[in-house]
Protein backbone atom coordinates (compact mmCIF):
# COMPACT_ATOMS: atom_id res chain seq x y z
CA UNK A 1 0.00 0.00 0.00
CA UNK A 2 1.15 3.58 -0.52
CA UNK A 3 2.07 5.79 2.45
CA UNK A 4 2.00 9.55 2.15
CA UNK A 5 3.53 11.81 4.83
CA UNK A 6 3.97 15.55 5.17
CA UNK A 7 5.77 17.59 7.82
CA UNK A 8 6.51 21.24 8.61
CA UNK A 9 8.82 22.12 11.51
CA UNK A 10 9.03 25.32 13.60
CA UNK A 11 12.01 25.48 16.01
CA UNK A 12 12.07 28.09 18.78
CA UNK A 13 15.47 29.34 19.88
CA UNK A 14 16.28 30.70 23.34
CA UNK A 15 19.86 31.84 22.90
CA UNK A 16 20.90 34.56 25.27
CA UNK A 17 18.55 33.53 28.05
CA UNK A 18 20.08 32.97 31.42
CA UNK A 19 18.50 31.48 34.42
CA UNK A 20 17.69 34.16 36.97
CA UNK A 21 18.17 37.02 34.48
CA UNK A 22 15.89 39.96 34.88
CA UNK A 23 13.02 40.36 32.49
CA UNK A 24 14.53 43.54 31.07
CA UNK A 25 17.71 41.78 30.01
CA UNK A 26 16.10 38.64 28.60
CA UNK A 27 16.06 38.30 24.86
CA UNK A 28 14.46 35.74 22.75
CA UNK A 29 14.84 35.01 19.17
CA UNK A 30 12.50 32.93 17.25
CA UNK A 31 13.32 31.04 14.11
CA UNK A 32 10.28 30.15 12.07
CA UNK A 33 10.71 27.59 9.41
CA UNK A 34 9.38 28.79 6.11
CA UNK A 35 6.78 26.40 4.86
CA UNK A 36 8.40 24.27 2.23
CA UNK A 37 6.56 22.20 -0.27
CA UNK A 38 5.18 19.15 1.47
CA UNK A 39 7.40 16.14 1.21
CA UNK A 40 5.64 13.11 -0.11
CA UNK A 41 6.87 9.60 0.16
CA UNK A 42 5.15 6.82 -1.74
CA UNK A 43 5.98 3.26 -0.86
CA UNK A 44 4.77 0.35 -2.91
CA UNK A 45 6.21 -3.03 -3.56
CA UNK A 46 6.91 -4.30 -7.04
CA UNK A 47 4.31 -6.97 -6.43
CA UNK A 48 1.63 -4.33 -5.70
CA UNK A 49 2.70 -2.39 -8.77
CA UNK A 50 2.57 -5.50 -10.96
CA UNK A 51 -0.91 -6.40 -9.71
CA UNK A 52 -2.13 -2.86 -10.44
CA UNK A 53 -0.64 -2.93 -13.96
CA UNK A 54 -2.18 -6.34 -14.70
CA UNK A 55 -5.60 -5.21 -13.46
CA UNK A 56 -5.44 -2.04 -15.53
CA UNK A 57 -4.41 -3.95 -18.65
CA UNK A 58 -7.22 -6.48 -18.17
CA UNK A 59 -9.76 -3.66 -17.71
CA UNK A 60 -8.55 -1.90 -20.85
CA UNK A 61 -8.71 -5.12 -22.85
CA UNK A 62 -12.24 -5.84 -21.70
CA UNK A 63 -13.35 -2.25 -22.29
CA UNK A 64 -11.89 -2.17 -25.79
CA UNK A 65 -13.47 -5.51 -26.62
CA UNK A 66 -16.57 -4.89 -24.55
CA UNK A 67 -18.90 -7.30 -26.24
CA UNK A 68 -18.63 -5.92 -29.75
CA UNK A 69 -17.80 -7.26 -33.20
CA UNK A 70 -17.08 -5.35 -36.39
CA UNK A 71 -18.18 -6.67 -39.77
CA UNK A 72 -16.81 -5.07 -42.95
CA UNK A 73 -19.14 -4.44 -45.87
CA UNK A 74 -17.11 -5.15 -49.01
CA UNK A 75 -13.61 -6.56 -49.22
CA UNK A 76 -10.43 -4.56 -49.87
CA UNK A 77 -10.14 -6.51 -53.13
CA UNK A 78 -13.53 -5.17 -54.27
CA UNK A 79 -15.45 -8.32 -53.40
CA UNK A 80 -19.11 -7.89 -52.53
CA UNK A 81 -19.14 -9.71 -49.21
CA UNK A 82 -19.60 -9.35 -45.47
CA UNK A 83 -16.30 -9.98 -43.70
CA UNK A 84 -16.65 -12.19 -41.77
CA UNK A 85 -19.60 -13.73 -43.55
CA UNK A 86 -20.52 -16.09 -40.73
CA UNK A 87 -19.83 -15.50 -37.05
CA UNK A 88 -21.10 -16.03 -33.49
CA UNK A 89 -21.92 -13.48 -30.81
CA UNK A 90 -23.26 -13.59 -27.29
CA UNK A 91 -26.81 -12.40 -26.69
CA UNK A 92 -26.69 -8.63 -26.17
CA UNK A 93 -23.38 -8.21 -28.00
CA UNK A 94 -23.22 -5.20 -30.30
CA UNK A 95 -22.56 -5.88 -33.99
CA UNK A 96 -21.21 -2.97 -36.03
CA UNK A 97 -21.40 -3.21 -39.82
CA UNK A 98 -18.79 -0.86 -41.32
CA UNK A 99 -18.74 0.27 -44.94
CA UNK A 100 -15.42 -0.64 -46.54
CA UNK A 101 -15.59 -0.96 -50.34
CA UNK A 102 -18.00 -1.49 -53.23
CA UNK A 103 -20.75 0.60 -51.67
CA UNK A 104 -23.57 1.51 -51.39
CA UNK A 105 -24.49 -1.24 -48.93
CA UNK A 106 -27.15 -1.93 -46.36
CA UNK A 107 -27.95 -4.65 -43.83
CA UNK A 108 -31.31 -6.40 -44.01
CA UNK A 109 -32.23 -9.39 -41.85
CA UNK A 110 -34.28 -12.03 -43.68
CA UNK A 111 -37.62 -12.28 -41.88
CA UNK A 112 -37.88 -15.98 -42.79
CA UNK A 113 -34.44 -16.81 -41.37
CA UNK A 114 -34.42 -15.26 -37.91
CA UNK A 115 -35.72 -16.64 -34.57
CA UNK A 116 -39.50 -16.62 -34.22
CA UNK A 117 -40.86 -13.61 -32.41
CA UNK A 118 -38.08 -11.30 -33.65
CA UNK A 119 -39.27 -8.39 -35.82
CA UNK A 120 -36.90 -8.12 -38.79
CA UNK A 121 -37.87 -4.48 -39.40
CA UNK A 122 -36.63 -3.49 -35.94
CA UNK A 123 -33.14 -4.94 -36.46
CA UNK A 124 -32.69 -4.16 -40.19
CA UNK A 125 -31.93 -1.07 -42.18
CA UNK A 126 -34.76 -0.13 -44.53
CA UNK A 127 -34.08 -1.68 -47.95
CA UNK A 128 -34.03 1.80 -49.51
CA UNK A 129 -31.50 3.16 -46.96
CA UNK A 130 -27.80 2.83 -47.76
CA UNK A 131 -24.39 3.40 -46.30
CA UNK A 132 -22.88 5.54 -49.06
CA UNK A 133 -19.35 6.35 -47.88
CA UNK A 134 -16.32 4.56 -46.48
CA UNK A 135 -16.45 3.97 -42.72
CA UNK A 136 -20.18 4.71 -42.36
CA UNK A 137 -21.68 2.24 -39.89
CA UNK A 138 -24.88 0.50 -38.94
CA UNK A 139 -25.00 -1.13 -35.50
CA UNK A 140 -27.43 -3.63 -34.06
CA UNK A 141 -27.69 -5.60 -30.83
CA UNK A 142 -29.38 -9.00 -30.99
CA UNK A 143 -30.81 -10.32 -27.73
CA UNK A 144 -32.72 -13.44 -28.79
CA UNK A 145 -30.68 -16.61 -29.17
CA UNK A 146 -30.72 -18.35 -32.54
CA UNK A 147 -29.47 -18.01 -36.12
CA UNK A 148 -30.04 -14.86 -38.15
CA UNK A 149 -29.47 -14.56 -41.91
CA UNK A 150 -28.85 -11.14 -43.41
CA UNK A 151 -28.03 -9.63 -46.80
CA UNK A 152 -27.15 -6.43 -48.62
CA UNK A 153 -30.24 -5.58 -50.71
CA UNK A 154 -28.39 -4.12 -53.73
CA UNK A 155 -25.83 -6.98 -53.79
CA UNK A 156 -27.80 -9.99 -52.59
CA UNK A 157 -27.89 -11.41 -56.14
CA UNK A 158 -24.07 -11.15 -56.22
CA UNK A 159 -23.85 -13.31 -53.10
CA UNK A 160 -23.48 -10.60 -50.42
CA UNK A 161 -25.16 -12.56 -47.65
CA UNK A 162 -24.20 -13.44 -44.09
CA UNK A 163 -25.20 -15.39 -41.02
CA UNK A 164 -24.83 -14.74 -37.31
CA UNK A 165 -25.51 -17.20 -34.51
CA UNK A 166 -26.48 -15.65 -31.19
CA UNK A 167 -25.57 -17.85 -28.21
Amino acid sequence: MATITSAAVSIPSFTGLKAGASASKATTSRVAATPAAPKLAVKASLKDFGVAVAATAASALLASNALAIDVLLGGDDGSLAFLPGSFEVAAGEKITFKNNAGFPHNVVFDEDEIPSGVDATKISMAEEDYLNAKDEVYAVTLTEKGTYSFYCAPHQGAGMVGKVTVK
